[in-house]
């Protein structure tokens, strides 16, 4: 179910990614440009035969067979649940959604349509690239936050262990306060049958002096 809804959402992601490149084709090629905001966004079509950013030209083969592998080991992720939890869903999303949006381009247009240039980052990239950049950086928290299988379920596992201890010396606790109290009353139980048969004592002593005065 949740692989199911990550894929689903990663499509969403891809399309919007395809819907972006087709308005860029249709309005911005084959070297248009807009300003979008002054000395700091634009439009500009730019053909990447690289990856993203628009490094490691001509290679596209490789990179849509890496972007292959990468898709795949998110699938892994998930479906073996080596890692959960909303922050995890969100960068696999990204990075899958990224990675299709991306990977269409190379095997239907033979390039990457790019169109977003930002002032003070001269590469020209989109919205998938984006994605796959955000989609890193939460995975990278996630890395440090669970460590697949670790420090969540670790704490958590202390936390169990923590609660059992404490269950258990609870339970030792009463156990020795009934043995106490057990041990008390047999004590008591000790001193009344002691007082009752030095009463019974003092009662024939007193029986026997009289008998002896009454003689």
């Amino acid at each position: 179910m949740t692989l199911t809804v990550i894929l689903i959402l990663s499509a969403v992601v891809a399309g919007l990614d395809q819907l972006f490149k087709y308005l860029v084709v249709q309005n911005l090629a084959p070297d248009g440009h807009v300003t979008v905001i002054d000395h700091l966004l634009s439009l500009a079509y730019v053909e990447n035969r690289g990856v993203a950013f628009g490094m490691f030209q001509n290679h596209i083969w490789v990179f849509a067979l890496v972007t292959f592998l990468f898709i795949g080991v998110f699938v892994y992720l998930i479906v073996s649940k080596r890692f959960h939890g909303k922050l995890f869903y969100l960068a696999s999303v990204l990075i899958i959604g990224g990675g299709i949006g991306n990977l269409l381009d190379r095997l239907f247009r033979g390039f990457v349509v790019d169109y977003l240039s930002l002032s003070f980052f001269p590469p020209v990239c989109n919205f998938a690239d984006y994605c796959i950049t955000f989609g890193a950086v939460l995975f990278i928290i996630v890395l440090f936050t669970q460590n697949g299988d670790g420090k969540k379920a670790l704490t958590k596992d202390t936390e169990n262990a923590s609660d059992l201890s404490v269950s258990e010396t609870v339970d030792g606790s009463a156990q020795t306060a009934a043995v106490t109290g057990n041990a008390h009353t047999a004590t008591d139980s000790t001193h009344t049958v002691t007082n009752s048969t030095d009463n019974a004592d003092t009662s024939a002593l007193e029986n026997t002096d009289g008998e002896a005065d009454g003689s």
